[in-house]
């Protein structure tokens, strides 16, 4: 009996390789959120530290519902691998100054209840994401995350004094043309854990350059987990519950186009009911983040990058990342060895698995017609939309927090403007007028001259 590759078994160790790789790469995403809020709301490390416990507990378990499925309740089913969003971030902060903590988490618990009511009703739209859609949204996720790698590499303050180092960045190089060797000139495994060997060269490079700092690793502690409403009883005020419901739905905006383009890169055609089960695995991270003080959790896009670039389609690979995830989570101490891996290693991996994110974009809007006037305007404006906050930071910060929700992400508005436009010009009478009106007019076939023209032309 043959299986499509999305359902096939690795050997275990392959499998705990891969799956390991997977891990690596968006371990330091995954916890930047919970470093940021803490840092934001004035928590104690302690504090943060369970945090980021809880965060990587509650990605794990979220991953193996996506990967493995739960009946047909819930999960995609496909190689997923989530972790926090950024989505959530600002509003967090913002329902934290406003009302304290325990509505950061009282709202981010009904905003999971209103995505798990969301879900199926938003999966119908799926005809309202063809290529066009999906493609801008990954190219703009692909190049809006360039910037991130780029911030591991040189540093986020430029007065720092290794700001643009250029050991940093030679590093990042080295990195960089590793990955190339074994992704390009290796063979069979050592093409598919290409990137995983270029993090643990680089960081072995990185030894003698002082990079590695391990002094946190002491004084983490062997086991941790918070206990359930860990800030105390959840409350709900109505602004923060439409706040973190708003940020559900990009969620769900962001993570149609991930399913929708792992579904591409694996060739496994998803359904209706496939897209539901996704969704209602993103409402659950609502549910439990909310309930134990961790955080909304999306598909990973540097992971779809990786499954694209190693072409390991096994759900069972990521199924082993939420395994591992979860043991970070129960023990801090391995947690804080995997923090450790320096910036500018993780950074140049990053360039790469980023970058493959906008080409599998590209490639999906060479599935339509750009020919057509009305097609390449949606695509450039959605493009440039959505890349106008990445180059212009800060330019909403003057916005209520409700509007920044919405405005603060490029990839929110590169969604937003591809999925309204593609909507008014493809799927109304205006894009049929529009195109009409466009149309070529092809003229009548000339009257041939009469006899009398030719003796008329002469005599003129």
């Amino acid at each position: 009996m043959s299986f499509h590759a999305v359902d096939q078994r690795l050997p275990l160790v392959r499998q705990a390789a891969f799956g390991l790789q997977h891990v690596l790469i968006m371990y330091t995403g995954c916890i930047t959120v919970p470093l940021v809020f803490g840092a934001a709301a004035g928590l104690d490390k302690s504090t943060v530290a369970l945090l980021i416990s809880a965060d990587l507990l509650i990605a794990g378990i979220i991953t193996i519902i996506q990967s493995l499925g739960v009946g047909k309740l819930a999960g995609a089913r496909l190689p997923i691998v989530c972790g926090a969003t950024f989505a959530g971030l600002t509003p967090m902060i913002l329902i934290a100054e406003e009302y304290g903590l325990q509505a950061v988490y009282g709202s981010m618990l009904a905003g999971g209840v209103v995505g798990l009511a969301l879900a199926v009703p938003f999966a119908r739209l799926i005809r309202f994401f063809p290529p066009l859609v999906t493609g801008v949204v990954l190219t703009v996720v692909g190049i809006s995350l360039i910037g991130v790698a780029a911030g591991l590499i040189v540093g986020n303050d430029p007065t720092a004094d290794t700001f643009a180092d250029p050991g940093n960045i030679m590093l990042a190089g080295v990195v960089v043309l590793v990955a190339i060797a074994f992704l390009c000139l290796g063979r069979g495994i050592w093409t598919q854990l290409g990137v995983l060997l270029a993090l643990v060269i680089g960081t072995l490079v990185a030894i003698p350059m002082g990079l590695i700092d391990l002094g946190d690793v002491s004084g983490s502690p062997w086991f941790g987990i918070t206990a359930p409403f860990h800030f105390g009883a959840p409350e709900f005020p109505i602004t923060a519950v439409v706040a973190m419901s708003i940020v559900m739905a990009v969620v769900f905006a962001e993570s149609t186009a991930s399913m929708l383009a792992l579904g591409e890169i694996t060739g496994k055609p998803l359904t209706k009911g496939d897209v539901a089960r996704g969704l209602v695995g993103d409402a659950l991270s609502g549910v439990l983040g909310g309930i134990f003080n961790a955080f909304v959790d999306t598909i990973f896009t540097q992971n779809v990058g990786a499954v694209a670039t190693t072409r390991v389609h096994s759900r069972y690979v990521t199924a082993t990342s939420g395994a591992i995830l979860i043991v970070l989570g129960l023990i801090p101490k391995m947690g804080t060895v995997v923090a450790a891996l320096p910036a500018p290693v993780v950074g140049g991996v990053g360039i790469i698995l980023f970058s493959t994110v906008a080409v599998v974009g590209m490639n999906t809007l060479r599935k339509v017609d750009l020919s057509d006037r009305i097609n390449t305007t949606i695509v450039a404006v959605s493009v440039g939309i959505g890349l106008l906050p990445e180059f212009a930071e800060g330019m909403f910060e003057h916005f209520n927090s409700s509007a920044q929700i919405l405005l603060g992400s490029g990839i929110t508005l590169a969604a937003i403007s591809a999925f309204s436009l593609n909507l008014l010009f493809n799927h109304t009478r205006i894009g049929a007028t529009a195109r009409a009106a466009s149309a070529p007019v092809i003229a009548a076939d000339p009257v041939p001259p009469t006899s009398e023209e030719p003796h008329v032309a002469a005599r003129a």
